[in-house]
């Protein structure tokens, strides 16, 4: 891992609790019934010889849904967990009840993985790295003058910085929260200059054209269908990537590519940021190729899925 992801501005915490004997980790989210991320940890640690079990720790569920965000993470470090996958809608939340950030995490203001260790609470942010890795597989021969974000939520503030780390000249970001999309705005234009970056309202800018369009909200999963622009908005020139992976093609990737344009589903940053959290639980290195083998069984019906996740990062 990079010093970017690995950074505390102090000693680093050893690696790999529960090394050679048993890793229990936990995704904690909403509505995460059909998540790929613990099949595909469960999987790559047996490969590795560790006992390793990975749990859902899901808000939606009566087990979890009276429970506070702080009691649930103060009971799985109690429990002996090695730490916990955050997701939706806690990527932002989680932030308060942490001892110490990575640089990324520190700079997107949100977390996706807590590592628990030596009595301390560690976020990371593994979805930037996620979402570049994919993109630069995928997507690399793209034309990325002009670029429109919608979502500037947790995942969202790290796919903005992804974009902007791949070389997006300009990067409009349209949200809800019209608070929320000029913050991040304003974060990313102090980092890399005033002109790469604005927040816009959607209706302010639907006319105008854009190289690219990413999905960064949670419109299009399994259980909130629909399209985060309209299909009017879409052509055959651009290339549109959605950070959903349940579905895998969402009603906007096939809107996208029933028009001829370029897509890219949620499925490599899925694969890439569980990679980079399963290296922060274990200290191992992870197989991006074994866990995409494990991600793929899915869609063919080989390995029922554990639980209703989108990619949302976990």
């Amino acid at each position: 891992m990079t010093a970017e992801e690995s950074g505390y501005g102090g000693a680093q915490p050893s690696p790999g609790a529960g090394i050679g004997k048993g890793v229990v980790v936990g995704l904690l989210g909403a509505g995460i019934q059909l998540s790929r991320t613990p099949l595909m940890h469960e999987v790559e640690g047996a490969r590795q010889g560790l006992r390793y079990i990975y749990k859902l720790l899901d808000t939606d569920t009566p087990a979890f849904s009276r429970r506070s965000l702080a009691d649930i993470i103060w009971a799985a470090e109690a429990a002996g967990f090695a730490g916990l996958n955050v997701t939706f809608p806690y990527k932002q939340a989680a932030l308060a009840h942490l001892d110490a950030l990575s640089e990324n995490a520190s700079r997107l203001g949100a977390v996706n993985t807590i590592v628990f260790r030596e009595g301390k609470r560690f976020g990371h942010n593994t979805d930037l790295y996620g979402f570049a890795e994919g993109f630069r597989r995928n997507m690399s021969d793209v034309p990325r003058d002009r670029v429109l974000q919608m979502g500037a939520g947790g995942a969202g503030s790290a796919v903005a910085q992804a974009l902007m780390q791949l070389g997006v000249a300009h990067l409009v970001i349209s949200d809800v929260d019209s608070g929320r999309a000029h913050e991040l705005a304003a974060k990313l234009a102090a980092q890399f200059g005033t002109d790469r970056a604005t927040a816009r309202h959607f209706g302010d800018v639907e006319h105008e054209r854009f190289d690219g369009l990413v999905n960064a909200t949670p419109i299009g999963m399994a259980k909130s269908p629909g399209m985060a622009v309209p299909a009017s908005f879409l052509n055959a020139e651009m290339w549109v990537a959605d950070i959903i992976y349940f579905p895998l093609e969402t009603e906007l990737l096939r809107a996208a590519g029933a028009l001829g344009a370029r897509t890219l589903s949620g499925e490599p940053m899925a694969i890439f940021q569980a990679v980079r959290a399963l290296e922060l639980f274990t200290g191992l290195k992870a197989d991006p190729q074994a866990m995409k083998v494990t991600f793929a069984s899915f869609n063919k019906g080989g390995l029922a899925p554990v639980g209703k996740g989108a990619g949302d990062a976990a």
